[in-house]
């Protein structure tokens, strides 16, 4: 990957972190010509000290933000399914998430709680942020990731069911536009047992209200 050393820290580690496919890459070059004109564009002096290693820092963070684009899901999973004679529900909650906005690339960010229930097999818990992070980290619209956790969470663990629901806080509203500063969109996709079975659904919903202190969403 095109000065992957240039990040602050070990470039195995980032390698890792993030598992990487190396057959896919951002084109950093390109990226760092683009802010320049960027620069240019809105009357900036791109030479000035203050500016001259902006474009190779934007590059370097695009390289981090997006890193989903270039994240082999596989790895994300790796050998860490176990078989456990286990049918209750499973669920991770607030887990933090930053991503970007296809529509304007300002940040959105919030929590994201994720519950399925096993059949005989579990995923590591460690790996459920990372399947958050594998979709955050992309230019997105908050509806469409949380559909592709709980897609992904159903295709890799063949549950009986999956439920996410995504909390947001959307830069966009907040900085520009509307300015709303407290506004939060939360999202939801059911899968399942959570879809089909009232009472699976309404105790998914339960946990999931507690974390987000908000009125009941059952």
């Amino acid at each position: 990957m095109s000065d992957i050393q240039v990040f602050n820290g070990n470039k195995t580690q980032f390698l890792e972190e993030y598992d990487i496919d190396l057959n896919l890459s951002l084109d950093c070059t390109a990226v760092e010509q683009s802010v320049r004109t960027l620069l240019k564009a809105v009357g900036e002096d791109p030479n000035r000290d203050g500016l001259l290693n902006t474009p190779k820092r934007v590059a370097r963070m695009y390289e981090e933000l997006l890193a989903g684009y270039y994240t082999d899901p596989e790895k994300v999973i790796n050998d860490a399914l176990f078989d456990v004679e286990y049918q209750e529900m499973v669920l991770v909650t607030d887990i933090e998430f930053y991503s970007l906005c296809e529509h304007h690339m300002l940040p959105f960010v919030g929590r994201a709680h994720v519950g399925y229930i096993p059949r005989n097999k579990v995923v590591g818990l460690s790996k459920i942020p990372r399947i958050v992070d594998l979709f955050a980290r992309r230019l997105q619209v908050q509806e469409r990731m949380t559909a592709q956790i709980a897609n992904f969470l159903m295709d890799t663990l063949n549950p009986l069911g999956v439920g996410v629901v995504v909390e947001g806080a959307h830069m966009c509203a907040m900085m520009r536009g509307v300015k709303k500063h407290n506004a939060r969109m939360i999202t939801s996709h059911l899968l399942g047992a959570f879809e089909t079975n009232e009472k699976t659904r309404n105790e998914f919903l339960s946990h999931v209200q507690r974390s987000l202190g908000t009125e009941s969403l059952i």
